[in-house]
């Protein structure tokens, strides 16, 4: 399949940052998972997991992906590095050598390239790594696979990596289950960067982990990330974790995403009402000091039978008539602050200092 000679103009957001450089790009991205039923297995319609989603990712960035659970995230990242493969929408990747790189067009073949340079860390360090498998034959098999090297330049490269995400290399002959949730998702780290990759999604790297090692494991990810010029997509839905680790943050809702900003700037003041209340969960380090949370009512809309108009209206407590109406486009409204509401000038919402 040949590649698209040019790079079409982004709906939302721009495809730069200021004057930075941008390594990635998705532009009305949409997986839709066919709904069969009956004997015949007929299509009676469609999930809509991910459904005309934009951003662009900074080279050297942390981009955050947050929101509940099943609103897509996960399904997005999968799509940018290839393992589903998107119903629609462009994955425009920025190769130093061969330019603009339409992903989601690449073949089986001319994918082998580029799936170097774009790696996934997975959620859940115990059901990622097989059991079968040694560090060094888990590490090294990406090696392998593309015929980087072999033998002792194998063993020394396997070696060098588990000294990089702060593991033995003594331990490269143990198998997964001799290590803790922590020393399972370095070795995933160790994986990941076998090949010198450029982008990384990070699929919620630390929350099956405990409290006490989220922040070892967060602290090595930016060590890693200035030391191998890594960039992240960073999948999460704590706010928290999303604050100290990314420039740039993107809230999804249902499939679409309905704010991004830089991520000072989301915290201080979200634009929309779905964002307020992600913020007002945050606990305090004080106990003393409460906040009042904003409590959505009702459940998340199914993505097989998502509402008309703004997905979020059935909850938001700022609904008005024309938001069950109309859908509200992904718009700018200052500089870099894009939001998906009708009520984003009028609403004045409360974030977190």
């Amino acid at each position: 399949m040949s590649m698209p000679s040019s790079i079409p103009t982004p709906s939302a957001p721009p495809a730069t940052h200021g004057e930075r450089p941008v390594l990635l790009e998705v532009q009305d991205l949409k997986m839709h998972f066919p709904i069969r039923k009956g004997f015949l297995r007929r299509t009676m319609g469609h999930v809509k997991a991910v459904d005309g989603v934009s951003f662009a990712v900074p080279r050297g960035d942390t981009f955050g992906l947050v929101g509940e659970s099943g609103c897509g995230k996960s399904t997005t990242g999968r799509c940018i590095v290839r393992l589903l493969d998107p119903t629609g929408g462009q994955i425009i990747y920025h190769d130093a050598q061969d330019g603009p790189v339409h992903i989601e067009a690449l073949g089986a073949e001319q994918m082998r390239k580029y799936r170097r340079n774009l790696q996934i860390v997975f959620q859940d360090p115990y059901s990622s790594l097989n059991p079968r498998l040694t560090l060094k034959q888990i590490v090294g098999e990406p090696l392998v696979i593309n015929r980087v090297c072999r033998g002792q330049e194998l063993e020394d490269r396997v070696a060098e990596l588990l000294r990089a995400v702060g593991l033995s290399p003594e331990h490269m002959n143990r198998y997964p289950h001799a290590f803790s949730g922590g020393q399972r998702q370095r070795i995933s780290l160790a994986r990941a960067l076998a090949l010198n990759p450029e982008f990384i999604v990070a699929d919620e790297p630390v929350s099956a982990l405990d409290v006490s090692v989220q922040a070892q494991v967060l602290n090595l990810m930016e060590d890693l990330q200035e030391q191998f010029q890594l960039t992240y997509l960073f999948i999460a839905h704590n706010m928290s974790v999303i604050r100290w680790m990314c420039h740039h943050v993107a809230v999804m809702y249902v499939g679409k995403l309905v704010e991004t900003a830089e991520t000072e700037e989301l915290f201080a003041q979200p634009r929309h009402p779905y964002t307020e209340a992600l913020l007002s969960a945050i606990p305090k380090p004080d106990p003393r000091v409460k906040r009042e949370r904003i409590v959505l009512e009702g459940d998340v809309p199914s993505p097989a039978s998502p509402p008309s108009g703004c997905y979020f209206h059935p909850r938001c407590p700022y609904a008005e008539p024309r938001c069950a109406q109309e859908e509200p486009p992904l718009r700018e409204i200052t500089p870099g602050h894009f939001v998906s509401c009708h009520l984003a000038e009028k609403l004045s919402l409360r974030g977190v200092s």
